[in-house]
């Protein structure tokens, strides 16, 4: 998951666009990419929430919360430490002007080749 601050005026540069390209595909031939996608801004977001039995609606933006999941990427990595190095190569091709934050979890379920 990728986290932004959506209160500042980040916006990615034609380098920053086409650094990214260049790695994406370098990491989906790699086989190290599975799907990756950026989120709309929270300003068109919808939450909705269980509490007490009953569901209610707060429509975006979602000023009360700095930082957003801006996108997310699945990986296809063999360890921890490999997930993590991939990520690494993610945050690095931003450069300096950035701030930004990954966090990296493996999907829970059943086991690559385990029978069900």
């Amino acid at each position: 998951m990728i986290r932004i601050n959506e209160n500042t005026d980040q916006e990615p540069t034609r380098d920053l666009m086409e650094d990214m390209g260049k790695l994406i595909d370098e990491m989906t031939r790699e086989g190290t990419l599975v799907s990756t996608a950026g989120l709309r801004p929270t300003s068109e977001g919808v939450r909705l929430r269980l509490r007490a039995g009953e569901v209610s609606r707060t429509d975006g933006p979602f000023t009360e919360t700095k930082e957003m999941i801006g996108g997310y990427a699945m990986l296809e990595a063999d360890s921890m430490d490999a997930a993590l190095e991939a990520t690494r190569r993610f945050l690095l091709v931003h450069g300096d002007g950035w701030e930004i934050e990954c966090e990296v979890r493996q999907l829970d379920g059943p086991e690559v080749g385990s029978e069900a």
